[in-house]
């Protein structure tokens, strides 16, 4: 234990800790490798293991890494899992490596953090309790179209059942901009339903409309207003649009131009 550093990883902008590193691992490892050089006392440490965030706040064990300082940033460098430049000034490069050491514990391990929860990293001799060792990774049950609630940027690393769901899924969405407040309604009536919308959004950031085209980029809230039933043709759901757009006026003061 004292070799040993714990991490609870919580990147920011990132709302589903769990849901990035199981979309992700390589990406999540290199979020990771990268630490502060004013932290370097305490990364030196040999062995890293590496806790993250559920979507309802536990704090599971994703696995032991074994670490080595590797040197110095290149000038430019971007956080894998956030796109956030990081100052090679400030910050550096660690070769982190996956052991086999309670690997059949990883997404199964729940521990009891603590209240301290900023305080990300501690050390190996902090005792942790034991909440519960899960028989498999479980992801958490789908919560229903209209309790879906998710920032654009959060829409990549949704649990895999979520998205079957919302795949199949069609009908009236909203996108609501946390910068300006501003709001704008929308179908989704393609064969990939809401995921496929509001994945072609989180990837473009303006899901190819005029207005979104016309601002900064911003990470949207998207929820959903109205399903359409399954007999519903395109023509029924752009009648449904419309009218969400007349009762929420998002012509007049919001990002709908038509």
């Amino acid at each position: 234990p004292k070799e040993v550093n714990l991490l609870r990883h919580c990147p920011p902008g990132v709302l589903d800790a769990v849901g990035a590193w199981r979309a992700d691992p390589n990406a999540f490892e290199a979020y990771q490798a990268i630490q502060k050089i004013s932290s370097r006392s305490y990364f030196s440490r040999p062995f890293w293991a590496s806790f993250a965030p559920t979507r309802d706040g536990r704090t599971l064990f994703i696995g032991l890494y074994e670490a080595r300082l590797a040197g110095p940033l290149t000038p430019g460098t971007t956080y894998a899992l956030t796109g956030e430049t990081v100052s090679h000034e400030t910050a550096e490069r660690y070769e982190c490596k996956l052991r086999p050491e309670l690997s059949e514990f990883t997404g199964r391990l729940v521990i009891d953090w603590g209240p301290g929860t900023r305080s990300w990293g501690q050390k190996g001799t902090t005792d942790k309790p034991i909440v519960e060792l899960l028989r498999a990774f479980e992801e958490p049950a789908f919560p229903g179209y209209l309790e879906i609630v998710e920032s654009l940027s959060a829409i990549p690393t949704l649990p895999g059942r979520w998205v079957d769901f919302l795949r199949q899924g069609k009908g009236i969405y909203l996108l609501t901009c946390p910068r300006t407040k501003e709001q704008y309604v929308g179908k989704a009536d393609g064969a990939d339903g809401f995921w496929g919308r509001w994945l072609n959004y989180a990837t473009t950031g303006d899901g190819g409309n005029v207005r979104l085209k016309s601002r900064e980029r911003s990470d949207y809230q998207v929820s959903i207003l109205e399903i359409a039933g399954s007999a519903a043709t395109a023509d029924d759901i752009l009648r449904m649009e419309m009218r969400w757009k007349a009762k929420l006026q998002t012509r007049e003061m919001g990002l709908n131009g038509n």
